[in-house]
């Protein structure tokens, strides 16, 4: 087994798509980033790549790349997928956390959950999303962004994977 841990934070921003975990929530702003920016898998992408050894998304997907100009993040989630599969390995379990002041993200666990699952080929009881605020502290808490982390154990793939 090996362990990863990811960090993403974007700021929330006028005109832009709020996409978190897959999901477009309505919300008067959005992230603002050279993808998607969805903070979320984000996050889990680099939580697995840090446990592949293999960097970060920003050395898979460069944001100097107008190649993930506007890139779906469920997509870029898959690819990653693919790497980690092909080096062997498959998810173990995902634990995320997303920090928000707002919007209220509860009605979209389960939808995040799924399509996380999807793209990581695994069981959707492999993958946990959490919510939680900062009590108006600090960039999140003033709703100036969002941010997540997440940890991941991947596992070596069995023989009949």
């Amino acid at each position: 087994m090996r362990i990863g841990h990811g960090y993403d934070v974007h700021r929330l921003t006028e005109g832009r798509r709020l996409v978190i975990g897959g999901v477009d929530i309505p919300y008067e702003k959005g992230l603002l980033g050279h993808s998607d920016a969805d903070v979320l898998l984000h996050a889990i992408m680099d939580a697995i790549l840090g446990a592949l050894s293999l960097g970060d998304i920003g050395k898979l997907f460069p944001d100097s790349s107008d190649e993930f100009l506007g890139a779906d993040s469920l997509v870029l989630t898959s690819r990653v997928a693919a790497v980690m599969k092909e080096k062997g390995y498959c998810i173990g379990n995902v634990d995320a956390t997303v920090i928000a002041q707002a919007p209220k993200l509860r009605p979209y666990i389960d939808i995040m959950r799924a399509n996380i699952a999807a793209a990581l080929e695994c069981d959707i009881s492999d993958v946990s999303v959490k919510a939680t605020t900062e009590e108006k502290m600090g960039f999140t808490g003033s709703g100036d962004g969002i941010a997540a982390h997440a940890v991941c154990i991947i596992k070596k793939r069995s023989a009949q994977a």
